[in-house]
């Protein structure tokens, strides 16, 4: 099939871009096209306007910031992927990026273009979940941030204006030698996953676990922080046992259901990869003891 006419615009600075998105009505923007292209064939969507942001400099960059780190909303997956500093301040999301589609996706796919669409299946809205990163938001004149738990405003929907797009994400650190993984079950390697979790943990020198996040994604139409899980975890030693016992919250959440799964086995997904996530990210940890999930 082929797209719905509509008119093609290509501004060559963040102004520019928000200035069309003031002035035009029925305006949607381009940035990988990995989502939108798709659904402009299928006639999913039908907009008046396409905003190209691949001609504008300065959206696409990797930074360390102190106790962040600050992404470009055009930054490119594969960027992601191959970024050192990415392997050595945040390998939770350097695990969860190789699981996004298949390496020609993730040449043109965007992190801001990911976040925009929100598809609660996608691995890098979960993995900004689970680090409580901070999205900043444009529109013509001024610019605002919003906190991950807020940006979701419904299934496939975030919490941004129709004159507003993403230019930004900032995502905190964790200490040096926490815990992380990233699991993830779907049918073929490169599909949305139909479960996935993302754990983090800060394990003190005797095992203790100090900090945890722990976050679901697929199960509900956002990602989900399961905080029962956290608070359970906290204070607690790590072993097989607890995280298999605790993981076991997971099937409480209130789970979707459609033509891929039923609501029960996204739960039952849920609380088998949370463990196994548990586990991993609990063997990771520096100052961990290194143990077998049996």
């Amino acid at each position: 099939m082929k797209p719905p006419p509509f008119t093609y615009h290509d501004p060559r600075s963040v102004d520019d871009a928000l200035a069309l998105l003031a002035e035009k009505e029925n305006a949607k923007l381009l940035a990988g096209g990995q989502s939108l292209m798709p659904m402009l064939n299928m006639r999913f969507v039908l907009p008046d306007h396409v905003i190209d942001l691949n001609l504008i400099d300065g959206l696409s960059y990797i930074r360390e910031n102190g106790a962040a780190l600050e992404f470009g909303g055009m930054t490119r997956q594969r960027d992601i992927e191959y970024s050192d500093a990415v392997s050595r301040l945040c390998p939770l999301m350097e695990e969860a990026i190789r699981n996004v589609g298949h390496r020609q996706t993730r040449n043109r796919g965007t992190f801001g273009g990911s976040l925009a669409h929100l598809d609660p299946s996608a691995e890098l809205p979960t993995v900004c979940m689970a680090q409580d990163a901070v999205i900043s938001v444009g529109r013509k004149g001024s610019e605002r941030r919003i906190e991950m738990r807020e940006f979701p405003a419904g299934y496939m929907t975030p919490s941004i204006e129709l004159d507003e797009m993403v230019t930004g994400i900032t995502v905190p650190l964790w200490p040096e030698g926490h815990g992380y993984a990233f699991e993830e079950f779907a049918r073929r390697h490169g599909d949305f996953a139909i479960t996935s979790s993302a754990v983090l943990l800060d394990v003190a020198p005797g095992g203790t676990i100090r900090r945890a996040s722990v976050t679901v994604g697929g199960v509900g139409p956002t990602p989900v922080r399961v905080t029962a899980v956290e608070e359970a975890l906290a204070g607690q030693a790590g072993a097989t046992g607890l995280f298999t016992d605790i993981a076991e919250k997971c099937r409480e959440i209130d789970a979707m259901e459609d033509v891929y799964a039923p609501a029960w086995y996204r739960q039952h997904l849920a609380a088998v990869l949370t463990r196994r996530a548990l586990a991993k990210a609990f063997s990771r940890a520096a100052n961990g003891t290194e143990m077998t999930l049996r």
